[in-house]
Parts: structure tokens; sequence; C-alpha cells
């Protein structure tokens, strides 16, 4: 019984029941809620009301919830830099910029109005409470994730506007507390100045070159996850020393990070799993503990003061997102969802609410301190943030399910089609452990992320040996979970037949494949071939798209992406397809790429990436002679990706040069990423498959010199 009483005392003391009542609530809120519709973010919070100390006082807002909530608020600033498209910010930073000055001047102005001619409050506890209006914290952005709108026009902007506000913010607040600490001159700003000026330095020099070798170096997939959490608590605490707060820095290292880890990968998986499993709903419950209900019952001044701050943080925040919407014509659409993730408050509006309550500013007539922000206020602003994240929670729910459904993003009126994602069923054989990783994150890179289909991964054997079965199935395994832990649904296929040749080409033919991601071919002796038999055997027998890949460093930490095109290649009916996995690639792991190409093909691509809407760098080059192929060995560095868009002999792209290519990619790119495509025909498939008639080699072999004869004639008439 004593035991049983020792557990049953309020609050719980035990890490180890703590702990449980709070899985449990992760665990059952989204449950219970999801048959009332409610958002998850709201249930959490509602649920530290309930067993915070200002509730049934269960649990006790204690150190292990000031950890978790904080890395859980670091987690989620870390996630929301780390899932932005960088390219739709480049291109919506002035947008972005425009909005962050709007929800930070909006609420400032109105807020300090209303605070010192109604609420009668001093200019400077005016000042701090408009600034506590300003800033917000994306606590709905899990939302967004969830739904997988990430990436939209809206939430970018939104992202980039809540760095500025919180930034400018944070500013005021340091301004104000300098100035009841003495400490605000001219010299108080130029080493504010100076501090952060060294910090952006070492995070904008240093860790970006560092990431890249670690990540190239090791590819344990814990070793870099752990690395990945150093750099986001080292840029964190680094922001603190220089005098911002730790959010900025966590926000700035998913930035940085954002290069190096793909979208759809494992890595960005186990981010992204820990942080939404743990982390961030510890910091909501911990929020949700802050609250005190009980004071809107007990004191007439607090809920007058709940009521307008609450009000007044709504209002502005609409307005600001309502003034970026007419200025940049944007959607009703984007504005809900601007609204909706700038209202909520938490983070910083904490951090400045505890910070101007414990500022003493003097004492009344009975001796008590007098506070910059008094018990009203304080009380008032945990109303606020419970007022303000419910809001933004119900908002964002809605409009990003209108998001997902609508795929267009209600950018119709604005001349943009929407993207249909071609149909996808990509094969991997597979056979060498040492290329199998490889080659997977390649195909998952290559893939539309917001697709859902499985990979194939195949291993044929060529007769019936116990030895031989038991390693096809486990580098099957290996591939499954490779692909699994990038949350990539994998179809695995093992058969028997004559050839390794023959297999692959069944096995397109079974499940309607659309590409086939294989390595190089090592060559057994010096007659071999430079792509091998069976290269040779799958080109000939089947008319879907073809790549080979030789990969000496992770893809997700390529340079740049160069690809070389010939010319007609945008006649060919798989242009579409590679341009595809080619813009999917770069967008992905956030590369530029580099077209070198004739003019006619030259627009034909900036045609197609205009009409599907692609979003990645890229620049173009001339390239109006294929014989020059060669030359492009100058540009292509050694952690670069070099992409040849080849061509089947009796495709309308083919050149006569081509028979070169093996030559002049084993001799002049042998010490370079290579990814040879050789894109998908829809023209009447020959008969024969790998073991065809000779007959029909030979002709093709004839009109190949017919060819070479034609352009040597050429070449003659242009000299005379």
């Amino acid at each position: 019984m004593e035991i049983i009483g020792k557990f049953l005392d309020i609050p719980f003391t035990n890490p180890t029941l703590i702990f449980f009542i709070v899985l449990a609530i992760i665990l059952l809120a989204p449950v219970l809620l999801n048959k009332i519709r409610v958002p998850h973010i709201i249930g959490m919070i509602i649920a530290g009301m309930i067993i915070g100390p200002n509730g049934t006082g269960i649990l006790a807002r204690d150190s292990s919830f000031e950890i978790f909530g904080k890395v859980g608020l670091l987690y989620l600033m870390f996630l929301a830099g780390l899932e932005m498209d960088m390219n739709d910010f480049r291109k919506n930073k002035f947008k972005g910029l425009v909005f962050g000055l709007y929800t930070f001047l909006v609420p400032m102005i109105l807020g300090t109005l209303v605070s010192y001619y109604l609420m009668h409050f001093s200019i400077l506890t005016s000042i701090l409470l408009s600034s506590m209006y300003a800033s917000h914290t994306l606590v709905a952005y899990p939302i967004v994730s969830r739904y997988g709108v990430t990436k939209r026009r809206a939430v970018t902007i939104t992202i980039a506007g809540t760095i500025i506000t919180v930034l400018l913010a944070l500013i005021i607040l340091a301004g104000i507390t300098g100035i009841y600490k003495d400490t605000v001159d001219h010299t108080f700003w130029i080493k504010l100045g100076i501090s952060i000026l060294i910090y952006s330095v070492i995070l904008f020099m240093v860790f970006p070159r560092v990431s890249k070798w670690f990540l190239r170096k090791y590819e344990d997939n814990v070793t870099q996850y752990i690395f990945v959490l150093s750099i986001v608590f080292a840029a964190s605490f680094g922001a603190e020393l220089s005098g911002l707060e730790g959010i900025i820095g966590a926000f700035l290292a998913g930035i940085i990070l954002n290069r190096y880890i793909p979208a759809v990968s494992p890595l960005m998986n186990r981010i992204e799993f820990v942080g939404n499993a743990l982390f961030i709903p510890y910091f909501l419950i911990g929020v949700g503990m802050l609250v005190d209900l009980k004071v809107l019952f007990s004191q007439k001044e607090a809920i007058i003061v709940a009521i307008t701050m609450s009000v007044i943080a709504t209002i502005s925040k609409w307005t600001a997102a309502w003034l970026t919407q007419k200025t940049f014509s944007l959607t009703k659409m984007d504005r809900q969802m601007i609204f909706g993730l700038s209202n909520g408050q938490a983070a910083a509006t904490l951090a400045a609410v505890l910070i101007g309550y414990n500022i003493i500013t003097g004492t009344d007539a009975a001796g008590e301190p007098i506070r910059l922000l008094n018990e009203n206020i304080l009380n008032g602003t945990i109303i606020m943030i419970l007022v303000t994240c419910i809001i933004s929670s119900i908002v964002t729910e809605r409009v990003a399910e209108k998001m997902a459904m609508n795929k267009s993003d209600g950018n119709e009126k604005h001349g943009h089609p929407t993207i249909t994602p071609l149909d996808e069923r990509i094969l991997i054989p597979v056979a060498n452990p040492a290329t199998l990783e490889n080659l997977v994150n390649l195909a998952i890179t290559l893939k539309n992320p917001s697709k859902k289909n499985p990979l194939y991964t195949l291993s044929v054997d060529l007769d019936v040996d116990d030895d031989k079965m038991v390693s096809s199935h486990q580098i099957l395994s290996q591939a499954a979970k490779l692909a699994s832990s990038a949350d990539v649904p994998v179809n695995t296929i093992a058969r028997y037949d004559v050839n390794v040749a023959s297999g692959i080409l069944h096995t397109i033919k079974e499940n309607n494949i659309t590409e086939v991601v294989t390595g190089f071919h090592h060559k057994a002796n010096i007659a071999d071939t430079f792509f091998g038999p069976t290269i040779q055997h799958i080109l000939k027998g089947c008319n879907c798209m073809l790549l080979i890949c030789k990969a000496l460093t992770p893809i997700n930490t390529i340079n740049k992406i160069i690809v070389a095109v010939p010319q007609k290649a945008e006649y060919e009916s798989g242009f579409d397809r590679w341009l595809d996995r080619i813009a999917n690639v770069s967008m992905q792991i956030g590369c530029k790429v580099i077209f070198y190409s004739s003019r006619k093909t030259e627009d034909a691509i900036r045609k197609m990436v205009k009409s599907k809407r692609y979003n990645f760098r890229k620049e173009f080059f001339p390239l109006d002679n294929w014989e020059d192929f060669m030359a492009l060995s100058g540009f292509v560095q050694v952690h670069d990706l070099f992409v040849v868009v080849s061509a089947r002999r009796h495709s309308l792209s083919y050149h006569h040069s081509f028979e070169k290519l093996p030559t002049i990619l084993s001799r002049d790119f042998a010490h370079t990423n290579l990814l040879v495509i050789y894109p998908e025909q829809f023209e009447a498939k020959q008969n024969a498959v790998y073991f065809s008639d000779p007959q029909s080699i030979s002709i093709h072999n004839n009109y190949s010199e017919l060819f070479n004869y034609l352009n040597f004639i050429d070449k003659l008439k242009n000299k005379e």
C-alpha cells in the first residue's frame, strides 16, 4: 500500500510514470480528436491544460518539460527550414520580406495605440506588449507537413516572414531589457552587430563545408542523424551567444542542411519521425501547462486584458495577411494559409512576457514590486496563446486540406497549368551489394515524391541453387530495407531465367515497367563491350527508359547536374519523362542543372519546364555540334553529376557520334558521377529480343554506315 500511495501522490514524480502519461496523450489525443475533426495540436495543448499544475495537477511543469519543450521548439523551427523549397524561397523572398514587415508593423502600430490609449499602460510596456503581438510561432506547421503542402507559395512566404518579424521583435525585447539594465548605448548596438556578423560568417561559411564533408564521408544513417542534431543545437547556442534567440539559429540550420537532405530519403524520414512523434508534442503539452483558465473566473481585469490581447493579435495578423494578398495579387486560399500559420503565438511571446514580468520598474505604496508586465498581462498572454493556437490550428487544418485536394494551388488564374505527374514504375535490377545503396537512393530521388507507386527490385538467378537463392533474397531484403527507411514502398521480385537480360525483359513486360535504373557494367576482358551484353540486349528488347548510373559520391552531396542533350531530343516520345526525372533530382537535392544543347532543343526544354511548372535552378549553354561533346570534360568536377542523354540507334535524335560514346566516357569521364539516359520509345517494337535475328542487326548497321557517308558528303560540300 505504501508503494501504491507513493505512486499516487500528485504531482507524479516517478520518471517512468510521467513519460508513460505523456506518451499516452501523444498516442490517444489524435485518435480521439479525429472523430470530432479537431486538429491534433489543440488536443495536445488542451491535454497540457488538464494534466498541468493549473488543471488537475497530475504533472508538474518540471525541468523535463522545459528541456523537451525547448528541444521541441527548436526542432519545429529546424523542420520549417529543412522542408522549405529553396528555389521557391528565392523566387518569393521579396514577398516574404514584405509580409514580414507587414506582420511586424501592423501589430506594433495597432497594439501600441490600443495599449497606450485604451488600456493606459506606459509607453515602454505598450511597445513590449505590441512586439509580443508581432512575433508568432509556427505551431500549426505540423498540420501543413502532414498534408504535404509545405512547398506551397503561401507557406514559403509565411516562413520567410516569420524570421523577419521574430528577429525584429527580439531586437525590441533586447533594447527594452537593456534600458532597464542601463546597458543600452551606442556600444550596445555595436557589440550586438559585431556578434551577429561573426555568428553569420561562421554559420554560412563553416557549417555548410563541414556538413558536406561529413555526409560524404560517413554514410551510416544513425551517425548522420546525430550529426544533424549536433548542427542544429550548435547553431541555436551560437545564436543565443550572439544575442539572438535560439529559434533563429535552428531555422538557419535547417536552411543550411536543406541542400544536403533530400525530401524523400532515409535521413529525412528519421528526422521527421522523431520530431513529430516526441519532441514537438512535448513542446505543445508544455505550452498547455502554462494556461490557467481559473484566472478568467477570478479577475475581471484579467478577462478584459485577455480578450483585448487575443482580439488585437488576431485582427493584426489577419490584416497583415490581407495586405500581403492585395500587394501581390495572391489567392484567397493563400491569404487563409498565411493567416492560419502566422496567427499562433507561443515561443517568442512566452520569452517576452516572462522577461517583462521579471523586470521590476519600482515599488508601490505598499512596497510591492511594480513589474513592467503585470500579472494580468502574464495571465492574459497565456490565454492569448491558447486562443491564437486554436484559431491557427483550425484555419490551417481547413486550408491545408483544400490545398492538398486542389493540386493546382489556385494558380490557374495566373496562367499556370496543373502539373500532371507521369506514371512511373521504376525497376532496379540488383546483383552487386556494393552499388545497391547508390542505385536505390538514385531511384528514390528520381521518382515523384507525391506519388506512392512502389519501386520494383529484381534479382535474376540463372539456375536453381540453394546458396544463390539465399544470396538473392538477402540482397533483395537489403534493397527493401533501404527504400522502406525512406518510407517508399518496394515490391521485391526473385526469378529464374536462361540469362539476366531475359529475366529483366520479362519482368518489364509483366509489370508494365516505365524505366529501369541499373549500374555500369564492369568489363570482364578486353573484348567485352563498355555497356556489356545485358544492357545492349535490354536496349534492343524493350522501349522503356533506361538509366545507367555510376555513382562515386552520395546523390545528396552532388554540387550540380550537367546535362548533355543531343539535337532533336525534343522530338523523342520520352523527352518529357527524362526531363521530369532530372527536375525531380534537382528539386529533391536543391542543386543547379546546366543544360548543353542546341538552340532549338533549349527552347523546347524551357517550354516544357514552364508548362510543367518545374521549380529548379537552371542554366543553358550551346552545344550545336555533338562531336564537341568531349570538350565538356573540362567543366565537369569530381562532385558533379554528368548526365548524357543518348538515343537508340533507330531513334530520331540518334547521331553517328554515339558510337564513340563508350570510349569518351571511359577515357575523359572515368572519375565522374555518370548517368546515361536512353529515353523511352513508343515506335513499333522490334519483333526480336536479345537473341534476335542477326540480319536485323546488320540492317541497322548498314543504315548507320549510310548516315556516316551522307554526313561525310555534307562536310565536303561545306568545305567547297
